[in-house]
């Protein structure tokens, strides 16, 4: 260490050297790079955007740049900047040149100017040559990869260049380098192309910083360098120092181009003009999927849109459709089914123990399994005085065997005088009671009414399940005018149904059934929301095994949050539209892929009618904007006008007495 500090030994410094070129800025050197590799891959003179002209002597261009401050050059020095207009010496230089070989083949491309007046009209003509070609930036690297790890890189984009492609005129290459755009990098014979996820200044060297995310390959086309081919999924790694550029809009119509499977167009991908957004139905439908968005951002709208481009695809589908709110019966009235409490009729001896349970039992703890009990007993009971069930043979208290209500209340007064004084008959009068006024209350006339004893399973399943469709593949089932206490075992028949037919039908041809939830929210609560009810398992249950038997669940929901997780990561194809609450923006953030990390920071300034999609039912992760929907075929879920209804006046009277006595007949 001692030795260090004598004389003998000094301290190495390459710039110091003899013979070494002056250290440069660090500002330059993503530049420099930047423009090496253009030469190198564009050969043709040619001028770019940010000044640069393009010639084969590469190095030669360079030295002169490298070189400021060196001493005056001999003669042969004037032959480097000849070439370029802005260096280009006197006459008399001139005269030295011609002797030389070297510059031979510039001068046969194009001659030597005889006098400097010559080079001020090529000057000025320059704006017009880069107005001239739009599409260059395309061609043009606009930074280079710094790392490389599995999912995703770091790169170092040149802040002259993304000024540069904000100008240009094709959209795609005027957003690259932003949060959320598409770049590529060249691989081999491959182009890899990745998504941008984030941005920070580097102010040491001038440029910005980007994490990107890796999202699948194509190939290259030998002449016109595009991209072709792509496949999800990386295969070949690129390595530092590789050059990244714009990815097209010409590139990412091949990326979005169908691959031959099923697809159906709902908007188009931004920030494109023309490139139309598809999603590949069997993919989405196989795996499930959400559609998630907050109040106001036109979520019930674009389910629609969904909806009714399935529809006209699979004019001979299965569709059911849960409406808690009654919007959609506009929407489809010309293509599907209204099912309300007016003609739904949906009988209630289908229900299974469970669905019993919870609307004829009132109790809770320990008194609600004796209640339990005594109601499994009494209703196997009047399932058995069934003539079908005398054909069937062996049946159990799930089977669903018509039976009279009259049979259970009968059963139950039966047990009950069998008691002994010291027994407690209040567990039999709980039921009795709960029973009778189901029987008598009109608003539970749609599902226990005197009338619906027959046997109408068939029936009831092949209008629900639009089988044959006739043209008609959706049921809307309008649950707004059924009472809250027993909606969502409502909810949870129709949920089961579904799983039970695709179960039971096995041996036959196989039937695929999509059913979709909206507020989803409300029937497969979270953990700490959970209450119990048998929709929430039968959902559950879906989600998880329904692709086996050909079921498809599609939730929507405004509060992701509030899904039950488990669901939510079932979910193949995932579509988020704007979403205000940090909770739930976390929520979709972990149940998103890697690769779509750079859309979700886009998620909270979303338009409305604006998504991001990932998933199994597209190619890559994208940014879409809905298309518009026609008057007739939007849901009855817009806002109303507070200020132009408060500016009317008139009729209120009678509005308040109509209401008022639809509010007490309960129709």
């Amino acid at each position: 260490m001692n030795d260090m500090g004598s004389g003998n030994f000094r301290t190495f410094d390459p710039a110091k050297e003899d013979g070494a070129e002056p250290r440069q800025p660090r500002g330059n050197s993503l530049r420099d790079r930047i423009k090496r590799s253009e030469q190198a891959q564009q050969p043709a003179s040619g001028a770019s955007r940010s000044g640069y002209v393009h010639q084969p002597q590469a190095d030669a261009e360079m030295q002169p740049q490298a070189q400021p401050n060196h001493a005056p050059q001999p003669a042969a020095e004037p032959q480097q900047s000849a070439p370029v207009p802005q260096q280009s010496a006197p006459a008399q230089p001139q005269a030295e040149i011609q002797p030389t070989p070297a510059p031979a083949p510039v001068r046969a491309e194009s001659p030597a100017p005889a006098t400097k007046p010559e080079a001020k009209p090529e000057r000025q003509e320059q704006p017009q040559q880069l107005q001239a070609a739009p599409g260059e930036n395309g061609a043009q690297p606009i930074g280079v990869v710094l790392e490389i790890s599995g999912a995703g890189s770091q790169v170092a984009i040149d802040l002259q260049r993304l000024g540069e492609c904000s100008e240009d005129e094709d959209p795609s290459v005027a957003m690259a380098g932003q949060v959320g755009s598409q770049i590529k990098i060249r691989v081999g014979n491959n182009w890899l192309l990745a998504s941008v996820r984030n941005q920070k200044q580097d102010r040491k060297a001038g440029s910005i910083l980007a994490n990107i995310d890796f999202l699948g390959e194509g190939v290259e086309e030998k002449l016109t360098g595009r991209l072709h081919g792509f496949r999800r999924g990386v295969t070949r790694y690129p390595v530092p120092g590789a050059m990244v550029y714009p990815a097209s809009t010409a590139d990412l119509k091949q990326v979005y181009a169908s691959d031959g499977r099923s697809a159906v167009t709902i908007g188009r991908v931004y920030p494109t003009k023309d490139i139309r957004a598809g999603l590949y139905v069997d993919a989405m439908l196989g795996k499930h999927f959400a559609l998630l968005g907050s109040t106001g951002t036109g979520k019930s709208t674009s389910a629609a849109l969904i909806l009714h481009r399935i529809c006209e695809a699979a004019p001979e589908g299965h569709i059911v459709m849960v409406d808690p709110h009654g919007e959609y019966s506009a929407a489809f009235r010309q293509t599907g089914v209204i099912l309300d409490v007016s003609n739904l009729q949906m009988p209630y001896w289908i229900m299974n123990f469970e669905e019993h349970c919870e609307v004829l039992l009132t109790s809770n703890g320990n008194d609600r399994q004796v209640d339990a009990d005594i109601l499994a007993r009494c209703l196997l009971k009047a399932r058995q005085k069934s003539r079908l069930a005398e054909q069937m043979g062996k049946i159990t208290v799930d089977s669903p065997i018509p039976y009279l209500l009259s049979d259970l209340s009968n059963a139950i007064q039966d047990a009950m005088g069998k008691l002994d004084k010291a027994t407690n008959s209040a567990p039999y009068m709980r039921i009795k009671n709960k029973l009778d006024e189901l029987k008598t209350d009109p608003r539970y006339q749609f599902m226990f009414s005197g009338m619906l004893v027959a046997d109408t399973m068939s029936d009831f399943i092949s209008k629900i399940f639009r089988m044959p469709a006739n043209g008609k593949p959706i049921s809307i089932i309008d649950v707004s005018g059924v009472p809250s206490d027993i909606t969502s075992t409502v909810v949870a028949v129709l949920s089961r149904l579904v799983f039970d037919f695709a179960i039971w039908g096995r041996e036959e041809k196989t039937t695929p059934i999509l059913l979709v939830c909206e507020e989803a929210h409300r029937y497969v609560p979270s953990e700490q929301n959970a209450n119990g009810n048998s929709v929430g398992t039968i959902l559950s249950r879906i989600a998880k095994e329904g692709r086996k038997y050909g079921i498809s669940l599609g939730l929507i929901t405004q509060r992701p949050s509030d899904l039950a997780e488990g669901v939510l990561s079932q979910c193949g194809t995932i579509i988020s539209m704007r979403l205000n609450n940090d909770r739930d923006q976390d929520f979709v953030r972990a149940a998103m892929p890697e690769g779509a990390r750079g859309f979700l920071d886009a998620i909270p300034a979303l338009r409305n009618r604006e998504c991001i999609i990932c998933g199994e039912g597209v190619a890559i992760p994208i940014r879409v904007s809905f298309d518009n929907l026609e008057e007739i075929k939007r849901p009855a879920s817009e806002d109303p006008s507070f200020v132009e209804l408060w500016s009317q006046s008139g009729g209120e009277e009678d509005i308040v007495q109509r209401t008022v006595q639809r509010w007490r007949s309960q129709g």
